[in-house]
């Protein structure tokens, strides 16, 4: 076995020093939010929290998780990230794909239009008319109308671009039809870049909150409007008649805002780790290039 020398021992040390700080940093705000919000009202409005839960109380949660709007918000959330990546993946996918081909007619413009809507779009206002006016006020709606991503696409498309042309040349020979080449060659060679794209299109549905703000109703607003709404409501009832709920009588709107926090990023962190391997792969190879 190598021995080390004093520079390499001296660089691991301070290696492992700075990595171990980064994480404790990272780590810290997930600390504070869960020790805030399992805290009691004095501690959390004194600001006295900082690592460990002080007066440790759990009605936020029992607030949080006996509230049928939160269920419905959550549901909603699920069925708007699920089906909203599968119908975004499928566009995704099947445009890269074809604008991949040096062989599609038009397809130096169609690449530059594509493009082009990174570089320029119409603005918020004239966008929220134009959904207005097709009626994207449902869930259904409000997933198509979300479904294209310039960004994804041309990632996607630099990634089938690498792909040797000599396996697509083989796999027509064989008599594979252009949906066999794509489902049976380019996907499962594009494993990673599609995870990628998958996650940045999940993360992106779980988060969303303006559009869905505006355009949604409450039946189908998702986690992060239900979250914003009530807590705007519990602070006007604090304002107008200075008393709340009774189940919050114990707990400040600090720790039940951190309560929804926590419940909200719960299906991030049981997710990312299972696909981080392809995220980090992914990124690497699909650079965005023109």
């Amino acid at each position: 076995m190598k021995r080390l020398d004093r520079s390499e021992i001296i660089f691991k040390i301070l290696s492992y020093v700075l990595l171990t700080i980064f994480a404790l940093c990272c780590l810290y705000p997930f600390l504070f939010i869960l020790s805030n919000s399992i805290s009691g009202k004095d501690a959390v409005l004194q600001g006295k929290v900082f690592f460990w839960p002080i007066d440790i109380q759990f009605d936020t949660y029992k607030y949080v998780l006996e509230s049928k709007g939160f269920w419905l918000s959550y549901c909603n959330s699920f069925f708007i990230t699920m089906y909203g990546t599968l119908v975004s993946m499928l566009v995704a996918i099947t445009g890269a794909y074809a604008l991949s081909k040096t062989r599609l007619m038009f397809g130096r413009g169609f690449n530059f239009m594509l493009v082009f809507t990174m570089w320029f779009n119409a603005g918020m206002i004239p966008t929220l008319q134009n959904f207005l006016r097709f009626n994207v006020t449902n869930r259904e709606m409000f997933i198509i109308a979300l479904g294209f991503n310039a960004f994804n696409i041309v990632l996607l498309r630099n990634y089938f671009s690498g792909i040797p042309t000599e396996i697509e040349e083989a796999a027509t020979i064989d008599g594979a039809t252009e949906f066999q080449i794509l489902t049976k060659v380019y996907i499962p060679m594009s494993k990673s870049s599609i995870v990628t794209v998958a996650m940045f299109y999940a993360v992106s549905r779980w988060n969303g909150y303006l559009w869905a703000q505006m355009l949604l109703g409450q039946d189908d607003q998702p986690l992060t409007v239900y979250i914003k709404v009530t807590l705007k409501t519990i602070l006007d009832q604090i304002e107008q008649s200075g008393s709340t709920d009774p189940k919050l009588a114990n707990v400040s709107t600090y720790a039940l805002q951190y309560a929804f926090i926590v419940c909200s990023i719960i299906p991030v962190i049981i997710v990312y780790p299972k696909l981080q391997k392809y995220f980090a792969a992914g990124v690497n190879v699909g650079g965005v290039k023109e």
